[in-house]
């Protein structure tokens, strides 16, 4: 088959499989991420049928885990670690030590050598960024206080690995030197990481922000998507090539750039989008990896793999947990939503079975208890209130009656559109005392807001992750103020709260009825309105009584409906 073709075949059946089975997994109500990684199992080199191009897969896998570092880095916020640095930081590395030395006790019981026991500790020590976020989502736990301790713990896990994958290739490339040479390699390498830090940190937010904005200005999406791609990948490249560090970790620094800045919103909507078919790419090619037939001969390495997964680690963070006297709930929530491994352990043993720290049975092991424990994580979630009353009465520490979540301070309204609509409506917001948070797609005006105190986000209001920023899940209401088509908006901020009250705007009659079905709450008719203040106006001219302009009102809502 020609090159090209192989390319296209792998592409195509690589996404096909993963379209059926991750819509198959997700109907059963089971992560997504375990249809890819079965699908990667049927496009696999181990199964009959069809079989995808490993080596292609293989580097489009790698695209997938810069895309994945760069989502890790945009979604890493300094203030959300330091909120809760007193249980997030040394939870987080005692959990991953405890799980590193039982990773080692597993593989010394099999023969590895101690170094492959602690590589392959610190890959199963790692829960999935992907799977806690959708776990806390669903179980609408993700903007309590015990979603923010797991959040913060799973950032230092993030950051810890990265660690990891920048150091791994330098510990182990030193062959011939002595321990004095692997010291000074390591002192070198460290010195030359921590000038990429400082030169993408310092430089980066001064440039980037710059850039973005430029690119802003023309409000051509792709153009703007495709600068976010250009910096992932160049900004990727250039720290391996120009400062010998991983691809990852420029990856992840370029993400942490533009998350920090007021284009991180509309980059995360607009640009991840491609970041999620490469990632998908990359489950698949992890599952690809998996041979059916070892299952039986990895059968007692897969279930120690497992019981350090789905026991160890959530009894080690539980226990944390409970020594910084946090509550019982918070305890048992952060303990069962780290009771799974993903993409960053595939990142980390991918990159140890190049270095050939790790045989393959690791491989084996570790995509059977990924799909095994990705699958069972929201079952046990489940668990988390029935588990903590129990454990609370066993413990004597019932946690406080009446407490509301941190999020719930008083209402919240959030105002789609900064126009002369937007501004008004959002004074009047602030005069009966709501701090309303504004979303708008002219990053000028957002900067401007937030120097002046007010809430923004800048972005596209149609996309989920927007709407989640601006804190769509918690409001009460949503003004769409903007001057566009308000269907999508409707729709999505629906999806994210069934409950939320939805006031919109429209220009057409006849586009009232759609609106309603989308989901709005109430329509403001642009030709109504004119109608209404037209017909007062001229009814006022001609001398009306209120009782007569009140009757024409009457018989301009009947006939002409705003909503």
């Amino acid at each position: 088959m020609p090159h090209n073709l192989d390319l296209i075949f792998t592409l195509t059946g690589g996404f096909t499989a993963a379209l059926i089975f991750g819509y198959l997994t997700q109907r059963i109500r089971l992560s997504p991420i375990v249809g890819y990684l079965l699908a990667g199992i049927v496009v696999g080199p181990f199964t009959p049928g069809f079989v995808a191009g490993g080596a292609i897969a293989e580097q489009l896998a790698e695209l997938g885990v810069i895309l994945l570092l760069f989502g890790v880095g945009l979604h890493f916020h300094v203030k959300d670690l330091l909120a809760v640095r007193r249980i997030a930081l040394p939870g987080a590395l005692v959990q991953i030590a405890i799980a590193t030395a039982l990773g080692v006790l597993i593989t010394r019981r099999v023969g590895w050598s101690l170094g492959a026991g602690v590589v392959f500790g610190l890959a199963i020590s790692v829960a999935s960024t992907v799977v806690l976020l959708r776990v806390l989502a669903d179980y609408d736990v993700l903007h309590t206080s015990a979603g923010h301790v797991a959040v913060g713990w799973l950032l230092v896990e993030d950051v810890f690995t990265v660690l990891v994958l920048v150091l791994l290739p330098i510990l182990t490339g030193q062959g011939g030197g002595g321990t004095g040479a692997i010291v000074v390699s390591v002192g070198v390498a460290i010195l030359k990481v921590a000038a990429l830090v400082a030169f993408t940190l310092v430089v980066g937010r001064r440039t980037i922000p710059f850039l973005l904005g430029q690119v802003a200005k023309t409000r051509a999406r792709e153009l703007f998507t495709l600068t976010v791609l250009v910096l992932a990948l160049g900004i990727a490249v250039g720290s391996a090539t120009l400062f010998g560090a991983s691809m990852a970790l420029g990856a992840f620094l370029a993400g942490m750039v533009v998350g920090q800045s007021e284009f991180s919103g509309r980059a995360a909507s607009e640009a991840l989008p491609m970041r999620d078919a490469f990632a998908v790419l990359f489950f698949v090619s992890m599952g690809m990896l998996l041979d059916p037939t070892q299952l039986a001969a990895n059968a007692g390495l897969t279930a120690l793999t497992l019981a350090v997964i789905l026991v160890g680690k959530p009894l080690a963070a539980f226990l944390v947990v409970l020594v910084l006297q946090y509550p019982v709930k918070t305890a048992v929530s952060v303990a069962l939503a780290l009771a799974q491994i993903g993409e960053l352990s595939f990142i980390l043993v991918a990159l140890a079975r190049r270095l050939d720290l790790l045989p393959e049975r690791a491989t084996q092991a570790l995509v059977a208890a990924a799909i095994i424990s990705i699958t069972l994580n929201p079952l046990l979630f489940r668990l988390v209130d029935p588990l903590s009353q129990r454990l609370s009465k066993w413990l004597s520490r019932n946690e406080p009656a009446g407490a509301p979540p941190p999020h719930l301070h008083g209402p919240r309204a959030i105002v789609v559109g900064y126009g002369p609509v937007g501004r008004t409506l959002a004074k009047l917001l602030r005069e009966q005392g709501l701090a309303p948070t504004i979303i708008e797609l002219n990053h000028e005006t957002v900067a401007d807001l937030t120097g002046s105190g007010t809430h923004a986000i800048y972005g596209d209001a149609s996309q989920p992750e927007i709407l989640e920023s601006a804190g769509a899940r918690e409001a009460f209401a949503l003004v769409f103020a903007a001057s566009g088509s308000p269907d999508a908006v409707i729709r999505a901020a629906k999806e994210l709260n069934p409950k939320l009250l939805l006031l919109t705007r429209t220009t057409y009659v006849r586009e009232i009825t759609a609106l309603k079905a989308a989901g709005a709450d109430l329509v403001v008719c642009a030709e109504g309105e004119v109608a209404f203040a037209m017909a007062e106006r001229l009814l006022g001219q001609l001398g009306a009584t209120g009782e007569q302009l009140d009757r024409a009102r009457d018989r301009i809502r009947t006939e002409l409906p705003t909503g």
